[in-house]
């Protein structure tokens, strides 16, 4: 497989000695796997879509490849990123690597830079990034505010089109639920611009403020609202290290007061870790009734939380991932902020989010799929049949030289090959240079 070179002409052909992981392969029953949930195979693809997932050592005279027993995923899917924001750190960098000197340097940037010009070259660099590293569908988050919603929305309704059959794009309302009850005619124009353009419907918690009537009647107030439109929620919760920092259970009793049908996603639930035991315990047990799918950020959340100058921190600030999926509670990884105040690194590799949340939420030494938080699972929260290998389906995957999961995890696979649709896509990112002022 070095120097794999497909050319693009070639619209039948065989990808010998592959290794796939049996929980990203729709139907798996020809396969055998081995301890790391892997199965050697061949893969056909017929014009652009997988004809055939089988074992090893069939031969129908089609052209091969051989992968040298690489391991082959699909084409992954990051549930929770803010491309809207993303790659402004050369001109709006973090004063201390704070949560709160984030938003400070993100509000300054947007109010003085944040044209449709700029929002543009900075979503399709974003893109090509994810792109270039093997992402199939991205969900965005997008600041909602009085004077940017007319602006971001409209943008990012344009590269929907422009990267379809690329990467499939969802986006989410992000803004401050206490807008829901003080400003409800800004809230209305809000939700009609999300109903519009097919959006999720979002909100951020307050990071550190004790449960209160006053949640509950934002809370009200969304919930009413998505189901007037039909919308999916998708909230921003305690991203703090705080006690206080308790709204989960709060959305957790709305969906289930409101008798919501539609997806929930809470993004980051950082305190809930910080809950003691019982509490920790009665909060999921609310959160699976609710049918809430939890992701977290880890590597945005270990840049921002417990940061202290001169201090080292004591914890990770990641959700208790183990304890949410042992109680049945949908759960995903996914990459958050890039290149913005808010996490000052990453690039929209969903590889390199998997390997930075093995060792962070230790994935390893487990039998659980934890590979369905960055594929299958997402495409299922987004009602996307995007992060699984199916016959019939596009043929989007990613081969590397990898033979274990040891091996994908232990470098960033910087060799790897991206197909989408059948044909290798050029995988060159992006150059910084393109972002000078």
């Amino acid at each position: 497989m070095p120097g794999l070179a497909i050319p693009p002409n070639t619209t039948r052909f065989r990808l010998v000695n592959a290794r796939v992981p049996i929980c990203l392969v729709a139907d798996a029953s020809r396969l055998t796997t081995d301890a790391d949930g892997l199965a050697p195979c061949d893969i056909v693809i017929d014009n652009g879509r997988i004809a055939a997932i089988g074992p090893s050592g069939e031969n129908d005279g089609l052209e091969s490849f051989d992968l040298d027993h690489g391991i082959v995923l699909p084409r992954l899917v990051d549930v929770h990123t803010h491309i809207d924001k993303g790659h402004i750190w050369h001109r709006a960098q973090n004063p201390n690597g704070t949560h709160l000197g984030a938003r400070t340097a993100v509000m300054a940037d947007r109010d003085v830079n944040w044209s449709a010009e700029d929002v543009a070259k900075r979503m399709d660099f974003a893109l090509r990034c994810a792109f270039a590293h093997g992402t199939g569908a991205l969900r965005t988050h997008i600041d909602s505010y009085p004077k940017q919603t007319p602006i971001s929305w409209p943008v990012f309704a344009e590269m929907r089109e422009e990267w379809k059959g690329r990467i499939a794009l969802q986006a989410v309302a992000l803004f401050p639920m206490d807008r829901a009850v003080t400003d409800e005619a800004e809230f209305r124009q809000t939700v009609a611009t999300v109903a519009k353009h097919g959006g999720i419907l979002g909100g951020l918690t307050f990071l550190g403020e004790a449960p209160s009537p006053k949640t509950d009647a934002m809370l009200d107030k969304v919930f009413a609202a998505a189901i007037a439109n039909g919308l999916d929620l998708d909230f921003h919760v305690d991203e703090s290290h705080l006690p206080e920092a308790r709204s989960l259970l709060q959305i957790a009793e709305a969906a289930l007061r409101h008798k919501f049908k539609g997806n929930i996603v809470a993004g980051h639930c950082c305190s809930l870790a910080l809950a003691d035991d019982a509490e920790r315990a009665a909060i999921i047990v609310k959160v699976a009734e609710a049918g809430i799918a939890v992701v977290s950020l880890p590597m945005c959340n270990m840049y921002l939380q417990d940061r202290t100058s001169g201090r080292t921190p004591r914890w990770r600030g990641a959700a208790p991932l183990h304890e949410l999926d042992a109680a049945g509670v949908t759960v995903m990884v996914a990459s958050d902020n890039t290149r913005d105040p808010f996490y000052a690194y990453g690039d929209l590799d969903l590889i390199e989010v998997y390997r930075e949340a093995t060792r962070i939420l230790h994935f390893d030494h487990s039998d659980r799929p934890w590979l369905k938080t960055i594929a299958t699972t997402p495409g299922e929260v987004m009602r996307l049949p995007h992060g699984r290998m199916a016959v019939g389906a596009p043929a989007g995957m990613i081969i590397t030289r990898a033979r274990t999961m040891n091996e994908l995890l232990s470098r960033p696979q910087n060799d790897r090959v991206v197909l989408c649709a059948g044909k290798q896509v050029d995988r060159t990112p992006p150059d910084y240079r393109e972002l000078d002022i």
